[in-house]
């Protein structure tokens, strides 16, 4: 079993990295969350995941233990494949996931491409307990992402106008929200013109 690879970032897209680790080149598949906190680095180290099936050998690369746990919990949930599960934490950061796990936040779990409203009910259900044995919800820092007020007017008129302009619902909330707590005051456009910037 491979726990991590630790070696030299050689390729990077949004979804996949290749990691050289004593001259063999290791192909990862990775999420947004990922991808933002190893972009630019020359040397990393990817906690890893491998699906291993009949047809295929799959590699899924974590920028943290937390992330990776996240990722188990998720596809251990009946209906979320691993290919669904990046794609929740291409959208959400754990810690914003077990904010909505937690709160019962159904519809911004449902907001992620691929997840129907009973797939996010039962990732609530499924996950709300475990994410506290774990104590991953412990991690979530105090006053963190989901928690500081936004004003809702704004995020909810900058997420349509980003969905409207072809962006997914998800990480347009993602980022709008983002913007919102570094700038509460920030008006409607001001806070689009900035997501136009950060979406990927």
């Amino acid at each position: 079993m491979i726990e991590y690879i630790k070696g030299e970032l050689t390729e990077l897209t949004p979804a996949f990295a290749t990691v050289e680790a004593a001259g063999v080149g290791y192909g990862l598949n990775i999420s947004l969350n990922t991808y933002s906190a190893i972009q630019g680095k020359k040397d990393v180290k990817l906690y890893v995941y491998e699906a291993i099936r009949e047809d295929a050998y799959v590699l899924y690369g974590f920028v943290n233990k937390k992330e990776r746990e996240m990722f188990q919990l998720l596809i251990s949930v009946s209906g979320v494949g691993a290919n669904t599960a990046r794609m929740v934490l291409s959208s959400l950061s754990p810690a914003e996931l077990c904010n909505c796990i937690s709160t019962n936040n159904e519809r911004m779990i449902k907001g992620v491409k691929g997840i129907g409203l009973k797939t996010a009910q039962r990732i609530i259900v499924d996950l709300r307990d475990k994410i506290v044995a774990l104590g991953i919800a412990d991690e979530i820092p105090a006053g963190g992402a989901m928690q500081a007020p936004v004003n809702n007017a704004v995020k909810d008129e900058a997420v349509s106008a980003l969905t409207m302009l072809g962006f997914s619902p998800a990480p347009s909330q993602k980022v709008v929200l983002q913007i919102l707590q570094e700038e509460p005051d920030a008006p409607v456009e001001m806070v689009v013109k900035l997501a136009l910037k950060r979406i990927k």
